[in-house]
């Protein structure tokens, strides 16, 4: 079970990222142009985005315990991750990957550089 705290963790060890709160005020990470994750509510959820809607398709696919969506997410790259079921080493992942799709080019290069 990953909880908030291990979230905010993976999150704010990326470069640029910076908290906010956003959507009822649940807790947002972004980068300077834009959100890569939030932790959502009913049900209480990890949001990432993945490189393609297949992507996603293939993961709710492959295991939709961990895995879903809603309406309100259809036809977009987004997926959501049941905190009670994940760990956090497969959260960070996800939160790293959500990254790398939403930061500036810069700052995934500068990140991929320093190994």
């Amino acid at each position: 079970m990953v909880r908030i705290e291990d979230v905010r963790r993976a999150a704010m060890a990326l470069p640029g990222a910076e908290e906010r709160a956003s959507y009822g005020g649940r807790p947002s990470w972004r980068t300077p142009a834009r959100m890569f994750t939030w932790v959502r509510d009913d049900p209480e959820a990890l949001v990432v985005w993945v490189g393609s809607v297949e992507e996603k398709e293939a993961l709710i696919g492959s295991d939709p315990d961990t895995f879903f969506t809603t309406a309100h997410y259809d036809g977009e790259p987004i997926v959501l991750v049941r905190l009670e079921v994940v760990d956090a080493d497969e959260a960070a992942e996800l939160i790293t990957g959500s990254w790398r799709l939403r930061a500036p080019a810069r700052a995934v290069s500068a990140f991929d550089a320093r190994g």
